[in-house]
């Protein structure tokens, strides 16, 4: 693992205690923080997917009325209030 770069943070409160968690499991703060970071990253990087595929159902006319009827149905068999 080559390390090529160093950077310093300045940690509000909430950040501080997430990293203070963290090392309390033994993590050194490099690895805590380069944890965060590619966890993030990841979240990010899923979250745009998940909105990608999310857009090309929505475009995909079969698709769409396969979820108005399951909605139409699922609405059927709700119980009445």
């Amino acid at each position: 693992m080559g390390m090529t770069l160093a950077i310093s943070v300045r940690l509000d409160d909430e950040a501080e205690r997430a990293l203070r968690t963290l090392e309390a499991t033994g993590m050194t703060q490099s690895l805590a923080v380069r944890t965060a970071l590619v966890r993030a990253a990841r979240a990010l990087r899923r979250h745009d997917e998940l909105a990608a595929e999310v857009a090309a159902l929505e475009a995909n006319e079969n698709d769409r009325r396969e979820m108005l009827a399951v909605a139409e149905m699922m609405e059927s068999l709700r119980a009445p209030w």
